[in-house]
């Protein structure tokens, strides 16, 4: 059996800095029941009601966008397409799930934080090297962010 040909994820994003990560995360969202607990009106009864299950997470480094040997800069500002390859999962989402994807600039700590400004090498950063950056998610008819999934009939 073979299996279906996945393309990594496609996502146009900018940023006001020289360099940037972005972080993409798949979640499973499950339904809400409505249903409030008899013991505390304000509390749900059904302790999975609306919880948001991790299915793939994701970081791409600017920095590495072109090549892992050789660091390069971002233009700022200008919107390019980011490849986040979410790899593989063996997950459905059932029916009544809802799936949300989550866009973020940062994961600190569980990744060191990047100072938005392209210098060497990141580890190396002095603390004026560290600065405010915009980011910026384009979605367009020509820059069209997207995450495909395959589907089961």
């Amino acid at each position: 059996m073979s299996s279906p040909v996945r393309s990594p994820q496609k996502l146009w994003a900018s940023s006001s800095g020289t360099d940037s990560d972005f972080i993409v995360k798949l979640i499973d969202v499950f339904p809400e029941t409505g249903q409030k607990s008899a013991l505390n009106s304000d509390a749900f009864s059904n302790p999975l009601n609306g919880y948001e299950l991790p299915v793939a997470m994701e970081v791409r480094r600017g920095r590495f966008l072109k090549s892992f040997e050789h660091p390069a800069p971002l233009v700022a500002n200008k919107p390019v397409e980011w490849e986040v390859p979410l790899r593989d999962r063996d997950h459905v989402f059932l029916k009544g799930h809802r799936m949300m994807v989550q866009i973020q600039s940062t994961w600190f700590p569980l990744i060191d934080r990047n100072p938005q400004r392209f210098v060497k090498r990141i580890n190396d950063a002095k603390a004026g090297d560290f600065t405010k950056a915009t980011q910026r998610v384009w979605s367009t008819p020509t820059m069209s962010s997207r995450i495909e999934l395959p589907t089961v009939p």
